[in-house]
């Protein structure tokens, strides 16, 4: 089973986001959005709170505040869906290896996004890579859950869809930041990092990524990688 963070490492979307992001946490505390937090590996349940003790929310943020941004999220992030195309792009070589990962014979691909399902599908259709993938199954920022426990929650979710249990040991993470790198090998994943982000092999390799790629490009090379991670 092969999971797939989303942002920075199958595309890049980040300018329509952090406007949608800052349009939804005003409307629901009242105040601007001044002070961001980084995105890499976490989800927008994660970022919300953090974003109300970064910007002095004078509120306690609770679970009900928080199903108001996420619904508000979505619902911003809808309005801007015009502005995938000219404001983002899909990472060079993408698709092609969705599409060399699909092939691969028992093998089920899908997702682990900070995003909510909503935004997470809408980002993905807009550059046509959402064919490829198994997203009733994917984990998504839609509940407030690390990215680990994501990844746990969706060997279960596979499990009781095709009746295939996969193990940790055949379960892959295909990502570009370290904190997600973490998070697979807590939730039951081998790491396989992409260079499509800021950080370093380095750095990758030293949080415990099993294999890094410079990118997307040779879909043949991401094909040897699965293989050889869940071996």
């Amino acid at each position: 089973m092969v999971l797939w963070n989303i942002d920075l490492t199958l595309l890049d979307v980040g300018r329509v986001m952090r406007a949608a992001h800052a349009e939804a946490f005003e409307k629901v505390t009242g105040e601007p959005l001044v002070y961001l937090t980084s995105a890499a590996g976490r989800t927008d349940s994660e970022m919300f709170f953090e974003f109300c003790a970064r910007n002095y929310v004078d509120v306690e943020p609770d679970s009900d505040m928080l199903a108001e941004f996420l619904a508000a999220l979505e619902e911003s992030f809808a309005h801007r869906s015009d502005e995938l195309l000219a404001k983002g792009r899909a990472m060079p070589g993408a698709a092609a290896s969705l599409a060399a990962v699909a092939n691969m014979p028992d093998t089920v691909q899908t997702v682990v996004s900070g995003s909510t399902r909503a935004n997470a599908t809408a980002k993905l259709a807009a550059f046509g890579l959402d064919t490829y993938l198994n997203l009733a199954i994917g984990g998504f920022g839609s509940v407030n859950y690390p990215k680990s426990s994501l990844i746990q929650s969706i060997r279960l979710h596979a499990a009781g869809d095709a009746g295939r249990v996969y193990s940790e040991e055949e379960t892959v993470f295909i990502t570009d930041s370290v904190p997600d790198v973490r998070a697979a090998l807590i939730g039951g994943a081998v790491p396989i990092a992409v260079l499509n982000g800021p950080e370093t092999e380095g750095r990758l390799r030293d949080a415990g990524a099993r294999f890094v790629l410079p990118d997307l490009q040779d879909p043949r090379a991401v094909m040897t990688a699965v293989a050889e991670a869940a071996s």
